[in-house]
């Protein structure tokens, strides 16, 4: 019997009563149904497509999360809701999972509004411990958002819906080059049509915790592709409220993967933030107040289908725009040389001083006199007391 809507309780594979909806995202509803097998609550994910998804395509993706999920289900993890089955009826996945009291990160900042870095981080490292023990059986989540994470009473975070997971090196099944997923959570990397690998879900954790913190997604451009432009070429939107978790942020929205924080760093920085160690970075002039925060909706949260055609048009409008920014480079260097030598050239030539010969010493000069004219006055002087002598003793003698 298929889950349509009627009077009557609606089962699932003859085997899973729904009940109450739990929740509705773009990828599916989730209800909150009994396995009348095992006699226990669970959740079940009617798991949907967007409108625009071809039949062809619709029939890959399909495959795709029967397959995907039964890998998921070999996730055991205190903060990954476990995949106890998933069935296909009425031409959908069903996926059953472990039922947890708890409300997606979505409700809570639409509820609340932006939350305490403090208990982001808390919530971030349980997510970063669920991708680990994911990423270990190679599989990669690729669609990490605040409507994915669940949040419990005592405020740890659970991990769900790998609806789109997809397992690495293994691609045999594709959607003729479309992309599915939410444009501002989405690594620039998938945008480049790049096969994802985990640091893809370490980009989606980090705008997963910007939206938590500042109460909004950190790329939002109004429709898919103008996000996508802003997640491959512009920074996130400034930080007005992430304190000391800004450095974490900024390490795990690095749009190089190669220069992007690892696990282990994002870990032990929001160990730091969590455990109030960590300090906010120092502004260079203090920052204006941020303004009053209203809780409401979050943008940015929805499955796309995102075309071939308009992902050729955005790497297009990459390349240009990066060289733009490369020949913009260049100009200002060249700028830069020529002022330069300019500056170089317009400087008056000054020809060095002939050398000057050294000063002859004063006391040498002396010297030299002293030791000539002593000499000549004296013997002057002796020959003169010789001849008025010698005239005396004449005059003497003639007298």
């Amino acid at each position: 019997m298929s889950a349509d809507t009627g009077p009557q309780t609606r089962v699932v594979a003859g085997r899973y009563a729904l009940g109450e909806v739990l929740g509705q995202g773009g990828m599916g509803t989730v209800w909150l149904a009994t396995d009348r097998v095992l006699e226990r609550q669970v959740a079940v994910k009617e798991v949907t497509f967007p409108l625009h998804v071809t039949e062809e395509e619709r029939a890959i993706l399909r495959e795709r999360t029967m397959r995907e999920a039964r890998a998921a289900g070999r996730l055991e993890h205190p903060h990954v809701t476990t995949v106890y089955d998933v069935v296909e009826e009425g031409g959908k996945p069903w996926l059953v999972m472990k039922h947890v009291a708890a409300r997606s990160l979505q409700e809570v900042i639409e509820e609340r509004g932006p939350l305490p870095p403090a208990e982001v981080a808390r919530i971030g490292l349980h997510v970063l411990d669920a991708l680990g023990a994911a990423h270990a059986l190679g599989i990669v989540h690729r669609d990490v958002k605040p409507a994915n994470v669940l949040v419990g009473p005592d405020g740890s975070g659970c991990l769900t819906d790998f609806g789109i997971a997809t397992t690495t090196g293994d691609s045999s099944l594709t959607t003729n080059g479309a992309l599915i997923g939410s444009p501002s959570y989405m690594a620039p990397e998938r945008a480049h049509g790049d096969e994802p690998r985990p640091p893809v879900d370490l980009w989606s954790l980090g705008a997963t915790l910007y939206a938590a913190v500042e109460g909004r997604p950190p790329f939002d451009g109004g429709e898919s592709m103008a996000t996508l432009m802003s997640v491959v070429s512009e920074p996130p939107a400034p930080m007005l409220r992430a304190g000391p978790l800004e450095p974490v942020l900024r390490g795990l929205l690095t749009k190089d993967p190669a220069q992007r924080s690892t696990a282990a760093i994002a870990r032990s920085q929001l160990a730091a933030v969590a455990a109030g160690n960590a300090s906010a970075p120092k502004a260079p002039a203090p920052a204006p107040p941020p303004p009053p925060s209203s809780p409401g909706p979050i943008p940015g949260g929805t499955a796309e289908r995102i075309d071939a055609a308009d992902l050729l048009a955005l790497a297009s409008a990459s390349r240009a725009l990066l060289g733009s920014v490369a020949r913009d480079a260049r100009d200002q260097a060249r700028h830069i040389r020529g002022t330069r030598r300019e500056r170089k050239e317009s400087r008056p030539v000054v020809k060095p001083a002939p050398p000057v010969p050294p000063a002859r010493s004063k006391s040498r000069f002396r010297f030299k006199r002293r030791w000539v004219v002593v000499p000549v006055v004296t013997t002057l002087l002796v020959l003169l007391v010789l001849l008025v002598g010698a005239a005396l003793a004449i005059g003497a003698f003639f007298d």
